[in-house]
């Protein structure tokens, strides 16, 4: 098989889908494998690197859309890469249909199998794929919600820990799961009051027995939400249905209740967000105001640390890359489950049920779009 790897083109995306290490064992099996020139700069790897593991750079994304059978990539294709797009080609990438009609909507067109990171899916319900991007973002939600506390970012003006004889910061954090758990790991080491909030009272349990003292767990509902979310002086969103839009939880109304720079980490944003005011923001623009509160809607947070962030990535995607380039997409659906949760449309046919609802489109089975 021809595996190709593009450079990324989304706002300030230094990640890249493949490293030197998926190559050499690539080639190592017999695929041919492209790499676009510079696609691994910003995360340290070299083009030298690359032809050292046996791939073959290419000067341009063309060079590699037009040739590869399967294309590796970190976030989704972008509006200038959708008519490089060929029909049956698989693209293995992050691709949050839920949130981008637009995008939705020029897949089917191409006639892609589209393979999403995102609902990739284990049998214990675990996401393999998405969980270390966000064990990053989560982490990283504190850091942006530090900073853009402060004066000079239009924030209240707070140390998150505070200091002795002043109060730390109040952080609220709506989900429990990957991202909020490691959201409130670190609210929690840097002394911040902090309060995580779920649907699952099982989960708290378990958030209650592993967090340290200044975590304080409550159960997600419109009355709570109510309560906390004007005491918060920072919002984190880490709210997740996979495949599907994530559901809106705080309304503009409750915005407006909250204090005048106050800070709000929507990182939903990637499936729809969950806060009503919240929009699509870039690193190179990352915040904005709405009702005297900060708005921080990165879609692509992890991006700004890619050499973490695409080591923690690729070792995760390596197995299932080499089973997808061995296998061929057909044969691999049918040989694991979790690939196959990770298609969510084939030749046009769509295959996740929330997206077809979602956009009303026919759903199709799997084995009949394949």
């Amino acid at each position: 098989m021809i595996v190709g790897c593009p450079k990324e083109i989304k706002d300030h995306e230094y990640r890249v889908g493949l490293l030197p290490v998926t190559c050499e064992a690539l080639t190592d099996a017999g695929h041919t494998v492209l790499v676009q020139a510079g696609a691994g700069i910003g995360s340290g790897a070299s083009d030298a690197a690359y032809r050292a593991a046996g791939a073959r750079v290419v000067s341009s994304a063309a060079g590699v859309f037009s040739r590869a059978d399967l294309i590796v990539k970190v976030k989704e294709p972008q509006a200038s890469e959708f008519s490089l797009l060929r029909p049956g080609q698989v693209v293995f990438t992050y691709f949050h249909f839920a949130a981008d009609r637009r995008l939705f909507q020029a897949s089917v067109r191409s006639g892609i199998v589209a393979v999403a990171y995102e609902t990739i899916q284990l049998a214990g319900g675990s996401l393999p794929l998405l969980t270390p991007m966000s064990e990053i973002a989560g982490r990283m939600a504190v850091h942006e919600g530090a900073k853009f506390l402060e004066e000079p970012m239009k924030g209240r003006g707070l140390l998150l820990a505070g200091v002795p004889g002043v109060a730390p910061a109040k952080v609220v954090i709506l989900g429990g799961g990957v991202v909020g758990a490691n959201a409130a790991k670190m609210a929690a080491g840097l002394g911040a009051d902090v309060t995580i909030m779920d649907v699952n009272l099982d989960r708290l349990r378990y958030l209650d027995d592993v967090m340290p003292a200044n975590v304080k767990t409550l159960m997600s509902n419109a009355h709570n939400i109510r309560d906390q979310v004007p005491r918060a002086d920072l919002l984190i969103g880490a709210v997740l249905q996979p495949g599907a839009r994530a559901p809106q939880l705080v309304s503009r109304a409750l915005v407006r209740q909250m204090k005048p720079g106050a800070v709000i980490v929507d990182v939903a944003i990637d499936q729809g967000g969950c806060v009503a005011t919240s929009r699509p923001t870039t690193h190179a623009r990352p915040s904005y105001v709405v009702h005297g509160v900060v708005h921080y809607c990165v879609t692509n947070m992890p991006g700004a640390v890619a050499r973490t962030s695409t080591y923690a990535l690729t070792n995760a995607t390596h197995t299932y890359v080499l089973e997808i380039a061995a296998k061929g997409i057909e044969q691999a659906v049918i040989s694991n489950r979790a690939i196959a949760a990770g298609v969510n449309m084939a030749r046009g046919k769509v295959t996740i049920a929330n997206l077809a609802a979602l956009y009303k489109h026919p759903l199709t089975t799997i084995e009949a779009a394949l």
